[in-house]
């Protein structure tokens, strides 16, 4: 059972319109990840393949593999660049995290998923 607390308004009305999707919020996260990645001193390409490599640590959602995967393609990564941050990361995620990631990334990719996953 969730535990009952006293949420103010303004966290409340923040926590749904983030559940939303508000375009308000989106962008100013946007104008934040460019900043970010200014500040990085990668290049679009690099910047994105390391999130990615994030998301796949972290066993992310599948929500942020559409997203991530969409800006690594748009900053001009290949699936095959974004296999090659799998492979990279894989001693280091674990199997469990590896298996999870692959399938994540080839939803986000428009690939179909082999039969028993």
């Amino acid at each position: 059972m969730p535990t009952k607390v006293d949420v103010g308004v303004a966290t409340r009305d923040t926590l749904a319109a983030l559940a939303l999707g508000d375009p308000n919020l989106v962008d100013a996260g946007l104008e934040l990840r460019a900043g970010l990645r200014d500040k990085s001193g990668l290049d679009d390409r690099t910047f994105a393949l390391v999130k990615l490599a994030a998301i796949m640590a972290l066993d992310a959602p599948p929500t942020s593999y559409l997203w991530q995967v969409a800006n690594a393609l748009a900053a001009g990564a290949t699936p095959d660049d974004m296999l090659g941050v799998l492979m990279a990361i894989a001693p280091q995620i674990g199997g469990p995290r590896l298996t999870a990631a692959a399938p994540e990334l080839m939803v986000a990719l428009g690939l179909s998923l082999p039969d028993g996953t």
